[in-house]
């Protein structure tokens, strides 16, 4: 669809261009209201003519929605506005923006080939706000006539009754949304509702033919209680079964079961649903709420305006649940959200409380995330031995388990051949093997024993004064959540990182390692049971999105993604408030200086590219230094690309010195990931570090020469996480340093960079010890001076 209109400025959403359009045409300010709410503007009104996206929307009306993934199959939709959405904050007159951005995603929705149905407050305020108007303007004009002066601000208003502001809001209302629906060739139509027509038998066949007919002629039906002529809400007039038609949040409960709709979503100015009234010291918000959860949570009062409060909302919530339909409540109010929370709650995104009658098997993500905060607390608590014992456990259950694990393997390698969904880099990435168990244990035997002084280190000491020393010593960073894709030999390095610094663990891996990661989980908890701390490390099987898990800033304290590229970009883009710790791209260089060893260059290009291409530390671009064309040497390295299969692709200036060369670049910041390879030809050692500067991404770079002070320079000048003289960029790993494993390779500039093992996932605390020390005694006439003297620090245990 297009949701956006051209501009002298560019383009913008088109809600903004409407609403600048619609004040730039009438005006704005209260004394052109009645003008802008009567506005329509000279398009001619069509049945909607945008093409409908094709995704599968027929569903037979029954049981609710169970998860969220499943919503975006939802077919009829209502979405009900709360007066705290649709009004302004001052409670007279509407927020147009906002309401503009919700025609839009209900646009946008009813385009795609849905069913919406509109439940709308405002009329009240929009009354309200033209009411006042017209009561100063004629106060003003008598007092115009008796004393020739204008005081309007200091005129009383008296307090305006609300049916009456109700039946002069209606109209206004009802035009503002059809000049904004046929915006997008959509045309709207008011239906005003009482209780009394619920009730009423023929009028509720009355009611429920209208709609349906509405609905079949691709109309969205725009519905409100008649405030105008409603009765006052009788307490407890519940009918068994049925819901009384109180306000708006039971009229849209009340008509989503009438119409069978499979989706209902109620906007309010709160997030969602809390355990307690929101704002208050531990409030949490409710994920996903189940019947029968009433009694853990405390509601508090209702909305600034508006009839019903959260309880009510639930209420009517639970009553359309079980007549079959799915319910989300959000917050239709947030700047940063209310632009797509529609949108995005009908794609399944974890937005407001999800209202569903099946409870998961095991723990939210939520619940996940608190076990291992927990976990990690007493993890960092045990003494370093045990948590060494717990990492050698683990590597002897890797070797125990081996035909266990490897038939788990087999299952994924053969599902994902049936699907062949993966390409054959990621194949091999997702393939375990015996030899590759046995260097993932001696690799955590290596953890295991370099963790036993990393907790509780301590960094300085300083003697602040007499019997008051300050000390800095290294504590765990908290809870991590590692994502990676088709690596389950990741799990146990990434777990055995974890538990040697202490920390709680959430992992998501990918659905094409499913079983081999469970069993490796289910090893990982067998060995953390050994202190009593099993729950420390949490694989996550729910279906909860990746953007979602990226959103849970009190829970998480550190994201580590290990996967694609794109796979680190989405997270980095999705993280909220969490630090993201990797690298987007591993664009590697290695620069042949016209120095360099015949014997060395072809030894350390082949393992460079070709020992694994798929790892992030290969080879993807060789700078050539221009005196070595047509050279033996630069002979040798094309013949040997050749015969493993290399494509070439060459840079620019590598093209232009030959008659046919092979296939130009497209771009020369490419990360291939395969037998692929870019050349290029550089004129000197500083041009490969411009080169590097300019299309690297700070990952792995490599010189390789005979001459010592070039090497020398170009390791001092090349600014990336490692730079390499006469090695192969594969060395950029964390077991090759000697960390034992690795979580990923960082190229951020922040707390750790290149290969982060145990040390990365480190950070400090400082603990001062006094004797009833305060600042005044070190005051211009108190008893005390600093002395900040440095003490000596404990000597590493390296052995």
């Amino acid at each position: 669809m297009l949701s956006h209109i051209i501009s002298s400025s560019g383009f913008r959403p088109f809600s903004q261009c409407l609403l600048s359009r619609i004040r730039s045409t009438v005006g704005s300010g209260p004394d052109c209201l009645i003008q802008q709410s009567a506005f329509r503007l000279k398009f001619s009104r069509s049945w909607s003519n945008i093409p409908f996206i094709t995704v599968p929307l027929i569903r037979t009306h029954g049981k609710p929605f169970a998860h969220r993934s499943e919503l975006k199959h939802a077919k009829r939709i209502v979405v009900k506005l709360g007066s705290a959405v649709v009004t302004r904050g001052d409670e007279c007159g509407l927020a147009l923006g906002r309401l503009a951005s919700i025609v839009e995603q209900v646009s946008v929705l009813q385009n795609q080939g849905r069913e919406m149905i509109l439940v709308t407050s405002g009329a009240v305020a929009f009354g309200k706000q033209r009411l006042r108007h017209e009561i100063l303007l004629s106060q003003s004009v008598r007092q115009a006539l008796h004393s020739g002066q204008n005081q309007l601000s200091e005129m009383a208003i008296p307090v305006l009754e609300a049916r009456a502001c109700a039946a002069a809001g209606q109209s206004g209302l009802m035009a503002l949304y059809e000049a904004m629906f046929t915006q997008y060739s959509i045309c709207a139509a008011q239906i005003l509702v009482t209780n009394l027509d619920f009730h009423d038998e023929q009028k509720r066949r009355n009611l429920n033919g209208t709609l349906h007919e509405l609905l079949r002629m691709n109309i969205v039906p725009i519905v409100n209680t008649n405030d105008a002529v409603v009765p006052p809400a009788e307490p407890n007039s519940d009918l068994q079964g049925v819901i009384s038609v109180k306000d708006n949040d039971s009229l849209a409960a009340r008509l989503a079961v009438e119409m069978k709709t499979d989706l209902l979503i109620v906007l309010s100015d709160v997030e969602g649903l809390f355990d307690r009234p929101p704002g208050s010291d531990d409030s949490k918000l409710i994920d996903i709420f189940y019947p029968g959860d009433q009694q853990s949570v405390t509601f508090g009062t209702k909305s600034r305006v508006g009839l019903g409060g959260m309880e009510a909302k639930v209420k009517a919530a639970l009553w359309a649940l079980q007549g079959g339909t799915s319910v989300v409540i959000a917050n239709g109010t947030h700047p940063k959200v209310s632009g797509h929370v529609i949108t995005d709650i009908v794609e399944g995104k974890k937005v407001g409380t999800f209202f569903s009658e099946v409870k998961p098997a095991g723990p939210t993500v939520e619940q996940q995330g608190e076990m291992a905060r927990s976990g990690g607390r007493t993890l960092a608590t045990l003494m370093p031995e045990q948590r060494a014992e717990i990492i050698y456990r683990l590597a002897d259950l890797l070797t125990d388990k081996r035909e266990e694990i490897l038939l788990a393997n087999k299952k994924d390698l053969e599902e994902a051949e049936v699907k062949g969904r993966l390409a054959s880099p990621l194949l091999k990435r997702l393939s375990l093997s015996t030899s590759k168990l046995n260097s993932l244990a001696i690799g955590l035997r290596q953890i295991a024993a370099s963790s036993q002084d990393s907790v509780g280190r301590v960094l300085r000491r300083t003697r602040i004064a007499k019997d008051l020393e300050l000390e800095q010593i290294t504590v765990p960073i908290g809870v991590l959540l590692v994502i990676f894709e088709s690596r389950p030999d990741c799990l146990p390095q990434v777990a055995a990182l974890a538990i040697a610094s202490g920390n709680g663990l959430l992992l998501k891996g990918g659905k094409e390692a499913a079983h081999s990661n469970r069993i490796l989980h289910q090893l990982t908890q067998e060995a953390l049971s050994l202190h009593g701390v099993r729950d420390t490390v949490q694989l996550v099987n729910t279906r909860e999105e990746v953007e979602d898990l990226c959103r849970l800033d009190k829970l998480i304290d550190l994201i580590i993604p290990r996967g694609s590229s794109q796979l680190v970009r989405d997270i980095q883009k999705a993280a909220k408030g969490i630090p993201v710790m990797g690298h987007s791209e591993g664009i590697c260089h290695m620069y042949v200086d016209n120095e360099a060893s015949v014997d060395k260059v072809t030894r350390l290009v082949r393992d460079s590219k070709c020992e694994y291409p798929a790892a992030c530390n290969a080879l993807e671009t060789l700078l050539i230094h221009r005196d070595l064309l047509r050279t033996p040497l630069f002979d040798q390295i094309i013949d040997m690309l050749r015969v493993e299969q290399v494509k070439i692709h060459a840079g620019p200036k590598f093209a232009s010195y030959l008659t046919f060369s092979p296939s130009e670049v497209k771009s020369l910041r490419t990360e291939y990931g395969d037998l692929e390879c870019c050349i290029e030809v550089v004129d000197n050692v500083q041009d490969a570090i411009e080169h590097i500067h300019k299309y690297g991404s700070s990952h792995t770079d490599v010189i390789v020469t005979e001459n010592e002070e070039t090497a020398e320079f170009f390791l001092q000048h090349v600014d990336s996480a490692c730079v390499f003289w006469n090695a192969s960029t594969r060395f950029s790993d964390g077991y090759r340093f000697g960390l034992g494993a690795e979580v990923g390779i960082s190229t951020s500039r922040i707390h750790a960079r290149g290969p982060v093992g145990l040390e990365g996932l480190l950070t400090t605390k400082w603990l001062l010890r006094g004797r009833d020390h305060v600042v005044s005694d070190f005051s211009e006439n108190g008893t005390l001076k600093y002395l900040h003297e440095n003490l000596p620090v404990p000597q590493r245990n390296t052995n």
